[in-house]
């Protein structure tokens, strides 16, 4: 199944974003799971949050990706949305 993490980074989090990022990015070589992910920006072009698309067998091992990815052990996030996603185009 493929589920979809839209996470929101906490205002005035930049640093902890880039202090985890290369920790983050190997999460996500390691695990396998990861089909595209990429930052939200701002009108500014300032990164503000996260769309990751997962295969994954269940929405419980997405839950259990996104507990263990560095950003969100490390806070960056104000908010995290888990919801199963079906892809029709593209």
């Amino acid at each position: 199944m493929r589920v979809a993490l839209i996470c929101t980074d906490r205002p005035g989090a930049l640093q902890t974003l880039l202090d985890n990022r290369a920790a983050h990015l190997a999460y996500i070589a390691e695990t396998g799971v990861v089909e595209m992910a990429g930052p939200f920006l701002s009108p500014e072009g300032q990164m503000t949050g996260s769309l990751v698309v997962l295969e994954v067998e269940t929405l419980a091992d997405a839950q259990t990706w996104a507990a263990g990815d560095p950003y969100a052990r490390a806070g960056l996030f104000e908010s995290v949305t888990i919801s199963e996603w079906k892809k029709v185009v593209g």
